[in-house]
């Protein structure tokens, strides 16, 4: 393969960084230049050609791997183009497609699920079958944290609320507190349990947000972004005193969208900045929540 001179500290100017030289080799990547199954070019070549060291190029390609851009990464020979990553699905209800995403990030040694939604409601049947396969044996993590934001019980929110909202009436807003409550209960009991019955190392926690979110979105891994917006509806339901008017959603049955790391430069860039956005989050402007 010829290895073509994009060597900017040739003439003076700054050398790139390992993450310039990882985006040059992605965008090659992407245009064909660098066809499946090619191989990259040895750490020299690419040393010479950027005018950099080679721990440089080492972490443009440790990076391309973390991508699932190469295949057969090993100190012996240089790494290929990996096979493309397949289509995503097109998509689908949460209800339908959460679980089987869960599923397989339930596959890796450490699990991280990053979740922000209005209550866990989507998130307990979708976790029924990586459970399953984990008390079947077929599943064995060595350790899952899970970190939820969800709104505090403190704020007004946006919905669910009700079509003749009056100052007194706080009769949905403790129809949602007590639903996210024992949700959120369900899932951290379901999960803890796994402490006991199969010495997994477990950590489930929840933060409070100062706003209602107006989408949910899953963080699997720090490798894929599930998201999908919440649609307000306009429903009613039987009270003792009546029917009772309120704008809800039924986030069940909200598209779930996805983005995977590995899918290419966009998708990466947004699975990147929704962990940093929820990261900011946790971190800042969050509250200590309890589930009662």
């Amino acid at each position: 393969m010829v290895v073509t001179q994009e060597n900017v500290a040739a003439n003076g100017s700054r050398r790139l960084t390992p993450r310039e030289i990882a985006d040059v080799l992605r965008e090659r990547i992407r245009a064909g230049d660098l066809k499946t199954g090619e191989r990259l070019p040895t750490q020299a070549e690419l040393a010479e050609e950027f005018g950099v060291e080679r721990g440089a190029v080492r972490q443009a390609i440790r990076a391309l791997a973390e991508d699932g851009l190469l295949s057969n990464v090993s100190k012996g020979s240089p790494p290929r183009i990996a096979e493309p990553a397949p289509a995503h699905d097109e998509p689908q209800p949460t209800m339908v497609g959460l679980a089987p995403r869960l599923t397989e990030a339930f596959s890796a040694p450490h699990v991280r699920i990053d979740a922000a939604c209005l209550t866990a409601q989507s998130l307990i049947p979708a976790l029924g079958e990586p459970l399953r396969l984990i008390h079947e044996g077929r599943l064995r993590p060595d350790r899952i944290d899970v970190r939820i934001l969800l709104p505090s019980r403190d704020i007004n929110l946006a919905f669910p609320v009700s079509v003749d909202a009056r100052p007194d009436d706080d009769t949905v807003h403790q129809r949602w507190l007590a639903m996210r409550n024992a949700q959120g209960q369900v899932l951290q009991y379901n999960l803890q349990a796994l402490r006991s019955t199969h010495d997994i190392d477990v950590h489930v926690t929840f933060r409070a947000l100062p706003f209602t979110p107006p989408a949910k979105l899953y963080l699997l891994n720090g490798s894929e972004a599930l998201y999908a917006y919440y649609m307000i509806t306009r429903r009613e339901e039987p009270t003792e005193g009546g029917m009772l008017e309120m704008y809800d959603t039924v986030g069940s049955e909200s598209l779930l969208f996805s983005f995977e790391k590995r899918a290419g430069q966009r998708d990466a860039a947004f699975v990147a900045q929704s962990q940093k956005w929820f990261d900011a989050l946790w971190e800042t402007i969050t509250t200590d929540l309890t589930l009662s």
